[in-house]
């Protein structure tokens, strides 16, 4: 009997977003999973496509592309099969059913998340790696000697080594192991070939990343807390499920506990998946479970190239590697017996996708331990409000970790009000104190870290005249000053433009610049203290693929003694010199128009304060600010955790904001203001009748507010954007509201219409 398979073909359009029936050929090997090429269309255009079911049948009531016909049309063959193996799981192609439900997104961009972007359209393929083998083994003597002149010196050297190479090795070797020996010996290599004295060959091999060389692994004792959190984390893989939140302060030691837990995993005969956020993938933190788990682990993260991360995709789908870590990306790792899912620091906003499909990684986490029957950790020292409310109220497991390893005390956080410097005289970034402890960090041989959370030089340039604001052509925001570059850099869409001479308004030459940037604390530092070595680390100084990792590596190795950054620097760092951090400039995150505003500035100073003191000589934290009473600045100072959860719950509660309600943001965008105002208007009218007849009267009350109006950054990259705002209250008809909102967006797609959001990470 004929067999067919059911293929979505990989079209991004919502048109062409189901399944369509194909012949399989009698020879062919096809499974679920398994990347193909089909004819589609009337044009019958070849295209790439996934498997998703195989059945027994001949016909099916629709031809690819065609039109619902009342007879049945006869099937079209499949073309070929891509790949020599599924590429897909069949809990990867389950995992995007429900992604394509929960996040209203198309079935193909859900199954696009699962592949190297590069596997699509054979962009990336496997590195064959070229080898050389003596021809025949025996006679390699009286090859040899046919190498030499009639004095005995070789007439072609260079044929003579790498001949006398291959004798002495007596085994294959990869032709860059021979040019290891023998520089420059290509030539002689293919001379070698000609006369029959060596047979060239290959095999296929995996690009590693390269992580870099770290010491020994050290043999760590756990302490009482650290082994009643690992325990626990084993009865809940035993139990296969759960979800659990490790608390722990900084410098605790939950990386290890995370370690020992994976160990227990792979024990049980089971596969690992740990997320870490982008910004923490450092060196540091992979090659420690790089030391651990050896050839056993897979890193996935965006810094790798196409080789490399379609290589470590490739061990994993091939069961070469039995822990996956990386980033967001990794919680789709192609595994099929994962027995636990560890997601570090899970507060990162990071773990929130910014393009469609809009996951979160979070809860793609949570589905993926359901699949398997594992259970899910999370882990951090400033868990996000939503977490903590989950595990106070029982719905996730709470393990702490209240000190430092080796009762290391908690580093000194000193609060500086620079209201009290300037009226002191002092305009400068830093303030008497910082200045005095980087002065005497410097003279005890220990480094420093300065942490601010704005790259460029200076944050914006205004007229002193007038008043007048530089702002980017294509978004309403100010452009950022970068004195490397002597240009005003925009960084929502990353258009530049000269340093005007004079005010574009008045004409005035008042030009003048505000607020502080990396670049500017950098310059800074090196005027107060020029014998020292200063590297700044933001997306500006790390863009090419190993600088973050060799700038990491020259400071951990004492070659610098002051590192600035942004967020980069902010957390995963264990630097046991430094002694010293300084936050330049602690309300930028205060003054964002974010309900979360406080919890995350409060988040991040817990965080960078925590880089500091993490070996035997204590830790100091200067923390400069112009708002010293801010709750935010106050439990951070004492790194107090659990009283600013309570203060801001308490917030939260009276305000009816987040976790007690849900914000829904829907987004549109045109190059025409009227027409997108208009649409908007309308759109809402319609989503608010919808809303009220899905919910009733009684469910009316549970909309806490309904706002169409112009997004708080208006325009961005040349279009405006309009929002709709909604707050609902959690109650047991919230899911029915979403799902009316999802469903009428996905009736009322227009070219206006951009996306929904559900709890936004990002309110601009």
């Amino acid at each position: 009997m004929e067999r067919t398979c059911e293929v979505i073909v990989d079209i991004a359009h919502a048109n062409v977003d189901r399944l369509y029936s194909y012949l399989m050929p009698e020879q062919m090997q096809v499974f679920p999973g398994c990347h193909v090429l089909v004819p589609f269309g009337s044009g019958n255009r070849q295209r790439e496509g996934f498997v998703i079911r195989v059945s027994d049948a001949t016909e099916a009531p629709e031809s690819p592309g065609g039109e619902n016909a009342p007879s049945p049309i006869p099937l079209k063959p499949l073309l070929r099969v891509i790949e020599p193996y599924p590429i897909l799981t069949p809990e990867q192609i389950e995992l995007a059913y429900w992604i394509q439900k929960s996040y209203y997104c198309l079935l193909v961009d859900a199954l696009r998340l699962m592949i190297p972007a590069q596997l699509r359209g054979s962009r990336v393929k496997e590195k064959i790696e070229r080898t050389v083998r003596l021809a025949d083994p025996e006679s390699v003597d009286e090859q040899l000697r046919s190498l030499l002149d009639k004095s005995g010196k070789p007439r072609a050297p260079k044929q003579y080594e790498v001949l006398e190479t291959l004798k002495t090795n007596g085994t294959e070797l990869s032709v860059s192991d021979v040019l290891a020996f023998v520089p420059d010996a290509h030539g002689a290599i293919s001379a070698l070939v000609k006369r029959g004295y060596v047979v060239e060959g290959g095999h296929v091999t995996f690009r590693r990343p390269n992580i870099g060389a770290l010491s020994g692994d050290k043999l760590v004792t756990l302490n009482a807390a650290q082994k009643s959190a690992v325990e626990a984390i084993e009865r809940a893989m035993d139990a296969k499920s759960g979800t659990l939140l490790l608390h722990g302060v900084t410098g605790s030691g939950k990386t290890e506990v995370y370690m020992h837990a994976i160990e227990r995993c792979l024990a049980m005969g089971r596969q690992a998946i740990m997320l870490v956020p982008e910004i923490s993938l450092t060196p540091q933190t992979v090659g420690l479970f790089q030391e651990r788990f050896s050839d056993g682990i897979a890193v996935l993260h965006s810094r790798l190239s196409a080789g490399e991360r379609f290589d470590e995709w490739r061990r994993i789908r091939l069961g070469k590697a039995r822990v996956a870590v990386g980033a967001r990306s990794a919680v789709f790792a192609p595994m099929q017996n994962v027995g636990l899912i560890i997601v570090d620091e899970e507060h990162e906003g990071s773990y929130q996708s910014e393009t469609v499909p809009r996951y979160g990684a979070l809860e793609v986490a949570a589905y993926r331990a359901r699949q398997f029957g594992c259970p899910l950790l999370l882990g951090s020292a400033t868990p996000s409000l939503l977490s903590y409310y989950r595990a106070l109220s029982g719905r996730y497991t709470l393990l702490e970790l209240p000190q430092r390893v080796q009762n290391r005390p908690l580093p000194h956080v000193e609060i500086i009000d620079m209201r009290q410097e300037f009226q002191a005289g002092n305009n400068g970034i830093f303030s008497g104190k910082l200045t005095q402890y980087l002065e005497e960090c410097l003279q005890k041989g220990q480094q420093a870290m300065l942490f601010i959370n704005r790259r460029g030089y200076s944050t914006f340039v205004s007229c002193r005249n007038c008043g007048y604001v530089v702002l980017c052509d294509d978004c309403d925001i100010s452009m950022t000053y970068h004195k490397g570059e002597n240009r005003l850099r925009c960084h929502f869409c990353g258009s530049v433009k000269p340093l005007p001479a004079q005010c574009p308004a008045c004409g005035k030459p008042f030009i003048k610049y505000f607020g502080v940037g990396t670049e500017q604390v950098e310059e800074q530092l090196h005027k107060l203290f020029p014998e020292a070595v200063t590297l700044r680390m933001d997306t500006d100084t790390v863009r090419t693929k190993d600088a973050m990792q060799q700038m990491l590596g020259a400071f951990s190795r004492g070659e610098a003694q002051f590192l600035v950054g942004t967020q980069m620097i902010a957390k995963g760092h264990d630097f046991p010199n430094v002694t010293l951090v300084g936050v330049v400039a602690a309300d930028a995150t205060l003054l964002i128009p974010d309900f979360r505003s406080t919890e995350r500035t409060f988040q991040l100073l817990t965080q960078v304060a925590g880089r500091a003191g993490r070996d035997e000589t204590p830790g100091k934290v200067v923390v400069q600010t112009y708002s010293p009473a801010h709750p935010a600045i106050r439990y951070a100072r004492t790194h107090d955790y659990k009283s600013f959860y309570a203060y801001e719950l308490e917030q939260r509660k009276k305000a009816v904001f987040p976790p007690f309600s849900l914000f829904v943001r829907i987004l549109f965008s045109s190059d025409d203001e009227a027409a997108l105002s208009a649409g908007v208007s309308t759109y809402a009218e319609q989503l608010r009748a919808a809303l009220c007849e899905r919910l009733g009267e009684e469910g009316e009350r549970d909309i806490l507010l309904y706002s169409a109006s112009p997004a708080p950054i208006k325009r961005k990259q040349r279009a405006y954007r309009y929002q709709i705002l909604i707050k609902l209250l959690r109650t047991a008809r919230l899911s029915d509201a979403i799902q009316t909102i999802y469903t009428f967006a996905a009736d009322h797609r227009s070219e206006l219409f951009a996306m929904v959001e559900v709890n936004p990470q990002d309110m601009l």
